[in-house]
């Protein structure tokens, strides 16, 4: 079963995806955001070429729990993607996993310039692994 994980952003949209076992997250790719049709074509046409049956996306939290206005902009996002594919859409709190992603960037000696390009990808990444990990642990006694 594949997996699709979105870090949706105002700017960019980082794709990541599933391994058919659903063990490991890959980057895709980092969507410059265009027009909300666009986008929304780009997510759908990833769906069906990969055989998508799940979509996670990052959601915002602020670090009390509560919505801000960004996690509001996401879930009209996810309402969009809902009525437009036939997989289901989860949200994953993805607190901090643009901080994770700037470590790992940071870490691994890169330019300004090429994490700018990559942050977003590694974000879906890092939130579409955990959703991963979670679901693996799900059914441990």
């Amino acid at each position: 079963m594949r997996i699709l994980g979105l870090d949706i952003g105002s700017k960019r949209i980082g794709l990541a995806v599933s391994d058919e076992l659903g063990f490991t997250a890959q980057g895709l790719e980092t969507l410059t955001c265009t027009s909300p049709e666009e986008d929304l074509k780009r997510i759908v046409a990833l769906v069906g070429d990969y055989g998508i049956q799940e979509i996670v996306v990052g959601m915002p939290y602020n670090m009390n729990g509560s919505e801000g206005p960004q996690a509001q902009k996401i879930k009209k996002m996810m309402e969009r993607i809902s009525s437009r594919v036939e997989v289901p859409v989860k949200e994953w709190d993805e607190r901090l996993s643009t901080v994770a992603a700037e470590r790992i960037l940071l870490e691994a000696d890169m330019s300004r310039l090429k994490r700018r390009k990559v942050i977003d990808k590694v974000a879906a990444v890092i939130i579409l692994q955990g959703y991963l990990d979670r679901q693996s642990f799900k059914d441990l006694p």
